[in-house]
């Protein structure tokens, strides 16, 4: 899976292809975290530096904007109403 960008670390990149695989995996594996397991466990991290819910939940509001979180899972149903409305 995600051959062409693998071949693109190993020739752009001192990253063997063992070493690009794994960076893919853990950047996809990063990225595949839902909106709700992303607000609990930035919940956790902030919390965790001692910051107050209002603070926090202002914080978190702020990172969604700009985070790239896994999408929500579409029955057939759903995907076939985004392509035939």
């Amino acid at each position: 899976m995600h051959d062409e960008l693998v071949d693109h670390l190993t020739r752009s990149s001192p990253l063997s292809r063992g070493e690009a695989l794994r960076v893919v995996q853990d950047v996809l594996a990063y990225f595949d975290e839902t909106t709700e397991d992303f607000v609990r466990r930035r919940h956790r991290e902030l919390q965790a530096q001692g910051l107050v819910n209002a603070t926090i939940f202002e914080r978190i509001e702020a990172d969604l904007r700009y985070r790239t979180v896994a999408p929500p899972e579409l029955s057939l149903r759903q995907l076939r109403r985004i392509v035939y409305g």
